[in-house]
């Protein structure tokens, strides 16, 4: 709530037009890394399969793929179930590790084939993988009148370090010249900025309400949900599923994963700028509480587990409630509770927060609380 000049923020205006601005500079700079800017010009859009009675007649089911590159050298699959008696629908967008066919054992589900360093690449390339994600109860989704849309991140960029020669960083890094400077984009820069192409689609597409897209994602991909909700104003909803460090949580705490940690162990998570804060979290120009207050006004959810200490549940509510001043400021009810809540006890405000009984990871639980915040916030809004 203080500019860079040292200048208080005592209204809304000064908010938007002068704090918001320069705290997303410092997070591209020390944190997230630059990514390319709006939608790529050569990008394109391609529908190549289309079922109107998909899940056994539940749902419409589309395909598409989404080029970032005229040529297709680099692009992603979308994935979309749509309910069939609300459309348009307003939807979820959510990343994936998988695969989309991992998401559904539709057999129509194509099946890309993965780059990755680890056993799980040749797994998630092969019908072995098709249907092993339960994480996501589609039925339940739809019949709440919600869409579902999905993409794998490893589409947009494989989750390992060659130097940042493969996914969207060996097609777009030209475009900082021969040498690639600290602050460029690392994979969860290149993950947000995937969502983000994402809805560039959704915007298109009649039968989907792109006004009324919730982002959202787990763990690394929490980070990027947050990141993308931060920077693309039009997500509606951002929700941050166990994010813990550089997600929800804050890094000052240094409880659970530190920065040092993460930076160590997924060393193209983040720009480099952010290894110069291993060990040295106080030193850093933002906090991750300032991440979560550059949604604001739009509403933000933020979940925690209370086995899962790794990502510091108590981290993440206090980043949640210190970033309700924004809320306040710009006449939003923000989180209102000042202490942690009880397990299984979900407070719902324009910020929303719940720890749940058990580990990391994405349960039905979750789903019902999400659902019940969208059914919120949108009867709110309409």
């Amino acid at each position: 709530m203080t500019c860079l000049d040292g200048t208080k923020v005592t209204h809304p205006d000064m908010w938007m037009k002068r704090r918001r601005p320069e705290i997303l500079e410092l997070f591209r700079t020390h944190v997230y890394g630059r990514a390319p800017l709006g939608k790529p010009e050569e990008a394109s859009f391609e529908v190549f399969d289309e079922n109107e009675n998909a899940l056994d007649g539940k749902a419409k089911r589309k395909q598409v793929l989404i080029k970032f590159t005229k040529n297709g050298e680099s692009s992603m699959d979308l994935l979309i179930y749509l309910p069939k008696n609300s459309i348009p629908a307003p939807v979820f967008l959510m990343l994936n590790f998988g695969g989309n066919h991992t998401v559904s054992p539709e057999p129509e589900i194509r099946i890309r084939k993965r780059q990755s360093n680890t056993p799980w690449g040749e797994f998630f390339s092969s019908e072995k993988s098709r249907g092993w994600d339960r994480s996501i109860p589609l039925e339940k989704i739809l019949s709440r009148g919600y869409g579902f849309a999905t993409a794998c991140y490893s589409d947009i960029d494989p989750d390992f370090h060659d130097g940042f020669k493969n996914g969207v960083h060996g097609v777009f890094d030209s475009l900082f010249g021969e040498e690639r400077p600290p602050d460029a984009w690392g994979s969860i820069g290149a993950w947000a900025w995937g969502l983000s192409r994402a809805l560039d689609y959704i915007e298109t597409d009649k039968d989907l309400d792109g006004e009324s897209v919730i982002v959202m994602g787990v763990s690394r991909l929490g980070k990027a949900a947050l990141w993308a909700g931060a920077q693309d104003e039009r997500f509606s909803i951002v929700i941050s599923n166990t994010s813990g460090c550089g997600g929800a949580a804050l890094s000052r705490r240094r409880f659970g994963e530190t920065v040092r940690m993460i930076n160590t162990a997924f060393p193209h998570w983040f720009c480099e700028n952010f290894k110069k804060y291993n060990d040295r979290e106080d030193e850093l120009p933002v906090d991750q509480h300032m991440l979560i207050a550059l949604i604001a006004p739009r509403p933000v959810y933020v979940a925690s587990a209370d086995e899962d200490l790794w990502c510091d549940p108590r981290g993440e509510f206090l980043a949640a409630k210190a970033a309700d001043p924004v809320y306040r400021l710009l006449g939003k009810e923000g989180l209102p509770i000042d202490e942690m809540p009880p397990l299984n006890y979900p407070v719902m405000g324009t910020i929303g927060y719940h720890i749940r009984s058990g580990g990391h990871g994405l349960t039905e639980y979750d789903w019902d609380r999400y659902m019940d915040f969208a059914d919120k916030n949108f009867k709110n809004a309409h």
